[in-house]
C-alpha cells in the first residue's frame, strides 16, 4: 500500500473514493464493496482499504449515496415543542429503536405553528426520508394523505389518528384528566381551576372534557374555572398564577390543575410569588410528569404519561410499516393508546379546605 497521505491527494481538494482505492491498492469496485456488500471481500482486503480511509481521512458522502439510491437512511419527527422535556423523552425513546435498526433520525420543531409545521414536513420530503414521526398541531389528515401520495410512511405520535390513514400511538387524555380532577375532589376540593391551552391541540380539549366530565360525575357541588393560555410554558403558567391569586378568598380557586407540567411549574413559582403556599392555599396537579415535577420546589403532583415508551412504539410502527411498503405486503395500520397514572406529591397533600 503506498505511504501517502491527505496533504499528497489532490493537493489539498477533498478527498474521494478513488484517492482510497489508489492508496489502498485494490479496485473502485473493492472500496465500494468493502463499504455496501463486506461480505465479500477478505479480511485483508478490508483492512488495507479501511487503513487508506484512516490515513487519508475520508469521510463517505452518505446524502450523494442515498440520492443516488433515491432514498435516505433517515426517518423525520417533528413535534410542537422540542422544549419541552416530554417531547425530549419521547424523542428519545424514538431514536432509541430507530438506531436499533442502523438508521438516524432528524427532529424538526413545529413550536405549534402550523405554517412551520407545513414546512418541516416539506423539508423532510425533499430529504427523502423513509417515514415521518408526526406530532401534529391541528387536523392532520392533509400531511397524512400528501405524505401517503408520496410513499412516505407517517405515525401520529400523542395523537388519536382513527379519522387517518396511518398508524397512531396516544395516551389517553380524557383519563388523565379524569384522575387528576377525582383525586382532587378525593381530598375536598370544590373550586378548581384548569389552567392551560387553547382548543386548537387535541390533548388540550381532550382533557379538558375528561375533566368536566369528572366533575359531572361526581354530583358534588363543585365548579371548575378554566384559564385559557397562549401555550403550554413556564412564562403562561406564572401569568395565570398572577390571574388566579388577585381573586378574593372567597372565589380563587382551592386547586388547579395544569394541563402540563411546564405550566404546572410556572404557576408553583408564580403562587410562591404572590404569597400562596402551595398546597396550604392552593393545591396544583400538573401533567406529564417530566423529571423538573419531583425536583420542584415543592414535588408536583402530575399525571404521567410512559414518555419513551410512546416515542418508541410509534417508531417501531413506523418501521413496520416501512418494511411492508418495501417488500410489497399489505399494511393494517394500529391505533395503540396508553394510560396515564397520577403520582401524588407534596403539592396536592391531602387536607380538607375549610371552603
Amino acid at each position: 500500500m503506498s505511504s501517502m497521505t491527505r496533504s499528497d491527494v489532490n493537493h489539498g481538494k477533498s478527498v474521494s473514493m478513488k484517492d482510497v482505492a489508489r492508496v489502498a491498492g485494490v479496485a473502485l469496485g473493492t472500496v465500494s464493496n468493502v463499504l455496501n456488500n463486506p461480505e465479500l471481500v477478505s479480511e485483508a482486503t478490508k483492512a488495507r482499504v479501511q487503513a487508506a480511509i484512516d490515513s487519508l481521512g475520508w469521510v463517505r458522502n452518505e446524502s450523494a449515496r442515498q440520492l443516488r439510491a433515491g432514498r435516505s437512511s433517515a426517518i423525520g419527527l417533528v413535534v410542537l415543542d422540542v422544549g419541552n422535556p416530554f417531547f425530549a423523552d419521547v424523542a428519545r425513546g424514538a431514536e432509541d429503536v430507530v438506531y436499533e435498526r442502523g438508521m438516524s433520525m432528524q427532529i424538526g420543531n413545529s413550536d405549534q405553528r402550523p405554517d412551520r409545521e407545513a414546512r418541516l414536513i416539506e423539508d423532510l420530503e425533499q430529504q427523502r426520508v423513509r417515514g415521518v414521526l408526526l406530532a401534529p398541531v391541528g387536523d392532520a389528515r392533509r400531511h397524512v394523505e400528501r405524505l401517503n401520495q408520496r410513499g412516505v410512511a407517517v405515525v401520529l405520535v400523542d395523537r388519536v389518528g382513527d379519522d387517518a390513514d396511518c398508524c397512531s400511538v396516544a395516551v389517553d387524555d380524557a383519563h388523565g384528566a379524569r384522575v387528576a380532577i377525582n383525586h382532587l375532589l378525593d381530598v375536598g376540593h370544590r373550586r378548581i381551576a384548569l389552567v392551560g391551552g387553547t382548543t386548537d391541540l387535541m390533548q388540550v380539549r381532550d382533557r379538558r372534557a375528561g375533566a368536566e366530565a369528572a366533575l359531572t360525575e361526581s354530583g358534588l357541588p363543585a365548579t371548575l374555572l378554566v384559564v385559557s393560555t397562549p401555550a403550554l410554558d413556564l412564562a403562561n403558567g406564572i401569568a395565570a398564577a398572577a390571574q388566579l391569586a388577585v381573586l378574593p378568598d372567597g372565589e380563587r380557586p382551592t386547586a388547579v390543575f395544569a394541563l402540563n407540567d411546564l405550566l404546572a411549574i410556572g404557576l408553583l413559582q408564580g403562587f410562591m410569588t404572590a404569597g400562596l403556599r402551595v398546597p396550604k392555599d392552593i393545591a396544583l396537579i400538573g401533567y406529564d410528569d417530566i423529571a423538573f415535577a419531583a425536583a420542584a420546589a415543592v414535588p408536583l403532583s402530575s399525571v404521567a404519561q410512559p414518555r419513551q415508551a410512546l416515542g418508541g412504539r410509534a417508531a417501531e410502527l413506523l418501521l413496520a410499516e416501512i418494511d411492508d411498503q418495501e417488500s410489497g405486503n399489505p399494511h393494517t395500520h394500529v391505533h395503540e393508546r396508553f394510560a396515564p397514572e397520577l403520582v401524588v406529591r407534596k403539592s396536592s397533600a391531602a387536607r380538607r379546605p375549610k371552603d
